[in-house]
Order: C-alpha cells, then structure tokens, then sequence
C-alpha cells in the first residue's frame, strides 16, 4: 500500500523523492491544449460542453497526482511515454505536490461552477484564465508559478529546482543578456504597436480565394 499512495520518485543519488521535470512539462502541454481548445470552442460556438470534460478529466487527473500516486495520472502516463528516449531532469517532489495542490483548488471551483451549478461568470474566466497562465509558463518554459509560493508556507529549503534556479549560481556568458540585445527587444516591442497602428485596417480585411472569382460590386 505504501508503495501505492505515494508522492514521488525515490532515485539513486537524491536525498528527497523527486519526480520528472520532462514528463510534468509535457502534461502541462497536453493539459493546455485541451484547456485552450475547450476555451476557443465557447469563444467562437458559445459551446460550452469541451470546456465542462476538460473541468472534469482536469480534476480527476490531479486528484490523482496528490492523493494517490502521480505515477497513475494519466496525463503523467501520457507524458512519460512522449519523452521515454529524453534523459530524465529530476526535481524535488514536495514543491510540487504544493503547486498540484493549487490545481486541485482550482479545478474543483470549475467544477462546482461548471458542473454542479451550470453557471459561468468573471469568476470562471479569471479561473481558467490563471489555469493557463500556470500550464504555459510550466510547458514552454519550464516554470512552476504554484511552486514559487512554496516558500511562503513551509520553512524547508526548495531542493532540486527545474533549471537549478534554486541554488545561488553566477550566469554563464551565454545566459547573460547585452544591452544590444535589449534594445533589439524594446524596439521589436515597438515595431509591433507601430504596425498595428499603420496596417490595423488593411489587415481587417477578409482574404479572397486566390483561385476562385473575386466578386466585386456591381455599381447601382
């Protein structure tokens, strides 16, 4: 039984149980596409049924990952078979479990809302909202945003960080960013707001198929 309800990996040369960085960022991957999908479907249709399985299936993955084992998620699983071939990056697992734990908060208030109540509301958007600010950051950049507020409850030293970004290093030359490139940024930044200001119009223009007859109006 223990070894069944259990929170992360034991691994040889860790002191801690830890758990796959590779795999948890591919699950967040999985986790927000299907979320953004769901949330293009009430956009565009005003359908809200993809949105109300992803709630579900959401909260019933994390449910597992906190109170049973992340080794049965099924996202995890999925995940774990994407990046098989791709060398393990181990991370500490109670970090983690915290960040989890705000998933399972959070979905679980979708749920109630979605499922139970069968409302939404500037509640639910900001919700879902947050959900994929946390599933981004996590899967293009390797940011767990619920394990920065670790710290804030528990006194233990965060161990074995995605990226090490918990112990205190000097950056290597290729990590630093020049002052060039900097500017480089900002004026990119200010290319985009001078063309949406100069092309907003003629971009607002519907695309004619290019081998099919342009209609054009006929003059009254």
């Amino acid at each position: 039984m223990k070894k069944l309800i259990k929170f992360g990996e034991d691994v040889e040369g860790y002191n801690i149980p830890v758990l796959n960085e590779r795999e948890i960022r591919a699950a967040a991957g999985i986790l927000f596409l299907a979320t953004f999908t769901s949330l293009l479907f009430i956009l565009f249709k005003g359908n809200f049924i993809p949105i109300k399985y992803v709630i579900t299936f959401f909260l019933f993955d994390f449910l597992i990952r906190v109170f049973i084992n992340p080794r049965f998620s099924p996202t995890l699983i999925f995940a774990r078979l994407i990046v098989r071939n791709q060398t393990p990056e181990y991370v500490g697992a109670a970090q983690k479990k915290f960040a989890w734990i705000i998933g399972v908060v959070l979905s679980a208030t979708m749920f109630i809302f979605f499922i139970i109540v069968n409302a939404f509301s500037p509640i639910t958007g900001i919700i879902c909202l947050i959900c994929l600010i946390f599933l981004f950051f996590e899967s293009a950049f390797g940011i767990c945003l619920g394990c920065k507020f670790y710290p804030l409850f528990f006194k233990d030293k965060v161990q074995y960080c995605p990226g090490e970004v918990c112990d205190v290093k000097n950056k290597q030359d290729i990590q630093k960013t020049s002052l060039s490139q900097i500017i480089v940024l900002l004026a990119f930044i200010a290319f985009i707001f001078v063309t949406v200001l100069i092309m907003n119009e003629r971009f607002r223009e519907k695309p004619h198929n290019l081998f099919g007859n342009k209609k054009t109006e006929q003059p009254k």
